[in-house]
């Protein structure tokens, strides 16, 4: 008898918990050693001495331990992400549920990776999970979804909270397509590129703003609104001026 999918989806998710809690518990043995190691090098004895040796120690510790995280987290994601050409999959499949569990790295480095962007740990973290970034790309925001399925450019800046979706489900699909953005491209500080989309080298995408997907960005352009159109040609000149 062929088990109904919701069920099988339900299984696997309570199987994914103690997983996931094992990664997080993992990533913390490097900082548990870490902070009984610093502690005991600053205490000396003395109540308020020691009080602040372990503070000291586990404010340290917490921080290493979220870069550990945010390491493996990038680690395991990149290497059991599924290989998914562009497509539409069906939502009750194993391919999806693959997707899913890539996803949930994603979610777990969420804890900490909000806190190490922008730096060369934020990047490493997108690189490790599969996404191709340019020399001198500056990314701002936690939320490039589906790094694999992600190509930035050299110089690119990616404005803090911007949101960049390589995925999408609709009509009982999940819809994967690369979103592609050329050197010395702007993303807006809260825009949102959804699956599909090229962005031209040097274009602007305006804070805020969303580009549907499949939306192909000239280069230099601006675009921006809800939806995103252009408002500024390459040129300089407003559209239609």
């Amino acid at each position: 008898m062929k088990l109904p999918f919701t069920l099988v989806q339900n299984f696997l998710t309570l199987l994914i918990i103690p997983f996931l809690a094992g990664i997080v518990g993992i990533a913390a043995i490097p900082a548990v050693a870490l902070f009984g190691e610093l502690r005991g090098a600053l205490s000396n004895g003395e109540y308020w001495v020691d009080t602040a040796a372990t503070a000291i120690s586990l404010g340290m510790s917490i921080m290493f331990w979220g870069i550990t995280l945010v390491v493996m987290c990038g680690m395991l994601g990149g290497l059991l992400r599924p290989r998914l050409a562009p497509g539409r999959y069906p939502l009750e499949s194993f391919l999806t549920i693959q997707w899913a569990w890539s996803m949930v790295f994603h979610k777990i480095a969420l804890f900490f990776l909000p806190h190490l962007v922008p730096s060369f740990i934020g990047n490493l973290y997108y690189r490790l999970s599969g996404a191709k970034i340019g020399k001198g790309a500056q990314i701002n925001s936690p939320n490039v979804n589906d790094a694999g399925s992600v190509t930035i450019g050299d110089r690119v800046v990616i404005g803090g909270h911007a949101t960049i979706n390589a995925h999408l489900t609709e009509k009982g699909e999940l819809v994967m397509a690369p979103v592609v953005i050329g050197d010395g491209a702007l993303i807006g500080t809260g825009s949102i590129v959804q699956p599909g989309c090229t962005i031209g080298e040097g274009a602007v995408v305006a804070s805020r703003a969303v580009v549907p997907k499949w939306t192909e960005i000239p280069p230099g352009e601006v675009w921006g609104g809800i939806p995103a159109k252009c408002i500024r040609l390459a040129d300089g000149t407003k559209p239609g001026g």
